[in-house]
């Protein structure tokens, strides 16, 4: 069924999205730097499971519904960059004041899910680029877009891990400046940035 898709262009284009400096990227490397590993990887599975929802949106055809909703798109546009605003005053006020044992070690999933649900242009990721690569001659549309979908996921959670793996490394040679002043403000302004880059890039129309 899917022999008549270009998996070379398709790999080398999911990885080149990937590779591109995005949100995911940016709060994956400070929160893995900042708590360390395994809270990078809860995060990780958060923004996987988050992705693998909007895959499952596209398949279903809401991604195009969204699409024609300008309303709900701009909400949940707003609803990202007032999330990662929330994410940078965090980050900022973690002096470290609380033990890690007593953090709750949760939290990383939950925002990495949360941060991608809230996503409009992860939303429709793929239905318009995964979507580009799927052949009216080789079966459902929708089943070449799960097919499609669950391979950008594999190469997303690679470079996800890689990331978290990087970031945490980083922030082991700096544990004990880790909750100094200059660093909470090098990872507030670092998640202000993916704020101010999500509500520019998703403020184009995807219709």
């Amino acid at each position: 069924m899917l022999n008549h898709i270009d998996w070379a262009a398709f790999l080398i284009a999911m990885a080149a999205v990937e590779l591109t400096p995005g949100p995911n990227m940016g709060w994956l490397a400070a929160l893995s730097a900042q708590q360390g590993r395994a809270a990078g990887m809860r995060a990780v599975a958060g923004i996987t499971l988050g992705l693998a929802a909007q895959l499952v949106a596209a398949a279903t055809g809401l991604s195009a519904l969204l699409a024609g909703m300008p309303m709900l798109y701009d909400t949940l546009r707003w609803a990202g960059v007032a999330f990662m605003v929330y994410l940078a005053v965090e980050a900022w006020r973690d002096t470290g004041s609380v033990s890690p044992l007593n953090r709750n070690k949760a939290a990383g999933f939950w925002r990495g899910l949360a941060a991608n649900l809230l996503n409009p242009k992860a939303l429709v990721f793929y239905l318009v680029v995964v979507g580009q690569f799927a052949s009216d001659t080789a079966g459902p549309i929708w089943l070449q877009i799960v097919a499609l979908g669950v391979i950008h996921l594999v190469v997303a959670t690679t470079i996800h891990t890689s990331i978290v793996l990087a970031g945490s490394r980083f922030g082991q040679k700096l544990e004990a400046y880790r909750t100094a002043p200059l660093l909470r403000g090098t990872f507030a302004i670092m998640l202000l940035g993916i704020a101010v880059w999500i509500a520019v890039s998703t403020g184009r129309s995807v219709s």
